[in-house]
């Protein structure tokens, strides 16, 4: 299930610029380090079952009560827990092309995919493409369906208006993803969770694991929102840097992007496979880019890019460029 996504550094040597991991790699994690050095003790004991104590940071913080909050091991977690809790529900509506989980969190607990399947799954800002539903569109949406689940994994990469928590929950059939892996560039860490009205929260709980959060990661948790602070530190410069790298990529004959309004994008490459492009980049250039081919509705030419520092943005366009000139 998890085979295929991006970031897979672990396939190649001396990548040194990253652009198939949609987190921004600029944070630095210091303090958060030198903190959890400090409470190395903490493993010494069980953690919270439930990890309440974060939970009631995240509803304070959110404007909406604690019972309206799920902590979870990173979003995933939360889509596999929803499919399981759901699972009855017998069927589902994709909007894709969007993150694969949602569609394998599905198949293992059953679902079948229908326009009008009883659970839509929705990711917005969505992965791969960056595109944005505006808050009303959203709530048009879930009028269509007995439950919208809305991934905002990507909600602290956009300056695009999406739906808030404490707007969420007064809805009865909208459920909130949220990653605290994207906003404060923690992937290791495994840390999300799901705003909801309490009856759902209360389903959802009343399936999931305890001790789904160990100490560490609930340690960090309390930390990161306890500082109010998320990982990009420049949004604007930074979406505008996306579109710099945009822009010089539509340059280049043989490649076409997508808009968007995060921080990626999708491309296509017209004379190769993304695959190949990815290999020639990844071993020639220590560069390494998101294979976007096993996307549910996409093609074998495209592949996503983050964007990076603007030295390393300008670096994968003249490689791209002498990869496309070779074939010539």
């Amino acid at each position: 299930m998890i085979e295929g996504h991006g970031d897979d550094l672990y396939r190649y040597k001396n990548i040194k610029m990253n652009f198939s991991s949609n987190i921004y790699n600029g944070t630095d994690l210091s303090a958060l380090e030198a903190y959890l050095s400090s409470r190395l003790g903490v493993v010494r004991s069980y953690p919270e079952p439930s990890a309440a104590s974060l939970e009631r940071m995240i509803a304070s913080e959110s404007g909406i009560s604690p019972n309206e909050v799920l902590v979870t091991s990173g979003a995933v977690d939360a889509i596999y827990l929803i499919a399981q809790a759901y699972r009855h529900a017998g069927t589902c509506r994709i909007l894709q092309p969007t993150f694969r989980e949602y569609e394998d969190a599905c198949r293992v607990f059953g679902y079948q995919e229908r326009e009008d399947g009883a659970l839509c799954w929705l990711c917005n800002p969505n992965n791969p493409t960056g595109s944005v539903l505006t808050p009303s569109e959203v709530m048009s949406l879930a009028a269509c369906h007995q439950l919208l689940i809305v991934d905002q994994s990507y909600e602290d990469y956009t300056m695009a208006p999406l739906l808030s928590p404490a707007e969420a929950v007064k809805c009865s059939n909208i459920i909130l993803l949220h990653s605290m892996t994207k906003r404060y560039a923690v992937p290791g860490l495994r840390l999300g969770y799901i705003t909801a009205p309490a009856a759902i929260i209360g389903r959802l709980r009343g399936q999931y694991r305890p001790w789904a959060i160990n100490a560490l990661s609930l340690e960090a948790g309390k930390w990161l929102v306890g500082q109010g602070k998320t990982a990009i530190p420049d949004l604007p410069s930074y979406l505008a840097e996306t579109q710099r790298l945009r822009s010089m990529l539509n340059g280049i004959e043989g490649i076409e992007t997508q808009d968007t309004q995060a921080n990626f994008f999708l491309c296509a490459i017209k004379t190769a496979t993304a695959g190949e492009l990815k290999e020639y980049l990844a071993w020639e250039h220590g560069i390494l880019i998101r294979d976007a081919s096993n996307f549910t509705g996409l093609t074998p030419h495209h592949f996503r890019i983050a964007t990076q520092s603007p030295t390393e943005n300008d670096a994968l366009v003249a490689a791209i460029r002498f990869f496309l000139n070779k074939q010539q």
